[in-house]
């Protein structure tokens, strides 16, 4: 009885003035935020790479590299744009490249007929080029802005792409930072999966099948199910894709070839070995699709000279889900090397993360972080 009495005092209030606001919904548009002062379509003999250059070119660069359905805008806008890392991009200016026809609005790398309607012409005879071509392109990328030394940061298949270049033209490359890395040749499953949707996309048909397959590619299961407004956005994405082009990188990623790297802990016999000698930084989430090939790309680096970092409650793209442990694991290994010395960690930044990476920096290179 004496519930239902203080039931019957209770008063609605009604609440005025208030305004209900939206949040704005993420995208990929470009804008002032971006920083991008110039984009170049750079010749090169194995097709045209579009670049963006977001930053002071007179600064340290950093180039970028994409994963299989995406671009500089959809790997990379949200996390060089996020306001933790502006403090550290004062210090750098970032060269966004793009694979062959992965830029956005890029016309067909190889359209059935010419503007006369001739079917014979050039545009038919172009091969997309090798994942160790597209390594070589990349140094000419470098050429054409005169860039001495660069930081890579790859992400998926743009992991593959710079790990060769470094093998192969060491002097230019300072560091690698590289997200869901893979150092050997396409699995039977992925080639399976892969070969289908190259198929679908060839004939123009952004399929269901291919759809699911991307966001499993780059989020991994259990993002899609608890980050839905995230995987939203690039659902609406994937349907701007220009499926023929998406088709070719395809196809080049599948048939990539070991990078052949092999870990040798003995000084005399390492002089021989063929590995990544700059500085390393792995990276990839706890429920990411690719953490094995990661791990497996780990063991076949120098320990001396990389750093393997795991990051908690996130899937596929750590970039888009956990952008702050990201840049504090970027910044200190970046201060690891003597770069940006007077950066502190960000308040907005998990404290744990800077306390469990530089504890692995103090002790020795190689050892496994979690944070």
């Amino acid at each position: 009885m004496d519930h239902k009495k203080r039931m019957e005092k209770l008063t609605e209030i009604e609440f005025t003035g208030i305004n209900v606001q939206d949040k704005e919904p993420r995208n990929f548009s470009n804008n002032a935020s971006s920083i991008l002062i110039q984009e170049d379509d750079i010749e090169t003999p194995f097709g045209n790479l579009h670049v963006a250059i977001q930053g002071d070119r007179s600064k340290l660069a950093i180039l970028t590299f994409h994963d299989i359905g995406l671009n500089n805008i959809t790997c990379f806008q949200g996390f060089f744009n996020f306001t933790d890392m502006q403090p550290i991009l004062r210090h750098f200016c970032v060269y966004h490249v793009n694979a062959p026809g992965q830029e956005d609005g890029a016309l067909h790398l190889r359209p059935e007929q010419d503007a006369l309607g001739n079917p014979d012409s050039l545009g038919n005879s172009f091969t997309y080029p090798t994942m160790d071509q597209l390594g070589e392109a990349i140094h000419s990328v470098v050429n054409h802005y005169k860039i001495k030394r660069f930081i890579g940061f790859g992400v998926g298949a743009g992991v593959n792409v710079l790990c060769r270049y470094a093998l192969n033209h060491p002097e230019h490359v300072d560091s690698l930072v590289l997200i869901n890395g893979s150092a050997d040749k396409a699995g039977w499953v992925e080639w399976g999966y892969q070969k289908l949707n190259s198929w679908y996309l060839w004939r123009g048909n952004m399929t269901t099948f291919t759809e699911d397959y991307l966001l499993w590619h780059w989020f991994g299961s259990k993002t899609q199910w608890e980050n839905y407004d995230l995987t939203t956005v690039y659902k609406e994405y994937i349907k701007s894709i220009n499926p023929q082009n998406l088709s070719l990188l395809i196809e080049s990623y599948l048939a990539r070839t070991p990078l052949g790297i092999e870990r040798e802990l003995d000084p005399v016999r390492r002089i021989g070995t063929k590995t990544l000698t700059c500085q390393t930084l792995l990276i990839v989430g706890d429920d990411s699709p690719h953490l094995d090939e990661t791990v497996e790309l780990n063991g076949k680096l120098d320990p001396e000279k990389t750093d393997f970092l795991k990051i908690q409650d996130c899937g596929g793209m750590p970039l888009e889900e956990q952008p702050g442990k990201v840049c504090e694991a970027f910044r200190l290994f970046l201060q690891g090397m003597g770069y940006v010395p007077t950066l502190r960690q960000s308040t907005s930044t998990v404290s744990q993360v800077a306390k469990n990476y530089q504890q692995q920096l103090d002790d020795f290179r190689g050892t496994n972080t979690v944070c």
